[in-house]
């Protein structure tokens, strides 16, 4: 399979790179310096520019068969709230495009899925998170909005608080008030969960949250 990947040099979209051939695909990293990711790999193409390239982002996407996004807000609140939804709004309308349907995300449980039940974290976490990232999470939802909005075949993975810890390979999914999930999750093991939905429909067109 050949997939684009957006966010490929932050902290987890590294790792989805580096996965993602060992599992045989071919990626597609779009990068700001396109002199990133810095390595020689027979399956991986790298494409540099700007989220706001419509050109490059459309080049990007262009004969891959799904996309999958590592993209996050920054959580400094001198950071405007804007260009990563306008960004993820662009990737949409390029899958759209290029006829491509099937998106893996990124996202907080301050965001809901229909699937949930009650659970404290709809309450408290959107609270702390608009006192403490503003800015954050008003990007965050515009970029959740992007997608659900779409037509397209997405997976949202909602995380808490990840950790530089190594891989477990112990992945918990499901939606609050319902299943068993806590909030910690090694970004190693998030990447593994994102590369696995490639072939995993159990949570098509919904946004499970994930664990360790």
């Amino acid at each position: 399979m050949r997939v684009t990947v957006f966010g490929a040099t932050g902290k987890i979209g590294r790792l989805v790179v580096d996965q993602l051939p060992a599992q045989g695909h071919h990626v597609v990293a779009f990068a700001r310096s396109p002199g990133k990711p810095q390595r020689t790999d027979p399956h991986l193409t790298v494409i540099g520019g700007e989220l706001s390239d419509t050109d490059a982002v459309a080049r990007a996407v262009a004969r891959s068969d799904a996309v999958i996004s590592a993209l996050g807000p920054s959580l400094k609140r001198s950071t405007p709230a804007g260009p990563l939804a306008a960004g993820t709004r662009t990737i949409v309308e390029a899958m759209e495009n290029a006829g491509i349907s099937r998106i893996i995300a990124l996202a907080t449980p301050s965001l809901p899925d229909p699937r949930d039940g009650r659970h404290w974290k709809h309450s408290v976490l959107p609270v702390m998170a608009g006192l403490a990232f503003p800015n954050a999470l008003t990007e965050l939802r515009g970029m959740t909005e992007a997608i659900t909005g779409s037509g397209l075949d997405y997976t949202i993975a909602r995380i808490t608080n990840p950790t530089d810890k190594p891989a477990t390979g112990r992945i918990r999914a499901g939606y609050l008030g319902h299943d068993k999930v806590g909030s910690t999750m090694s970004r190693a093991d998030i990447a593994a969960f994102m590369v696995g939905q490639l072939a995993d429909t159990r949570h098509s067109r919904s946004m499970p949250a994930i664990s360790n």
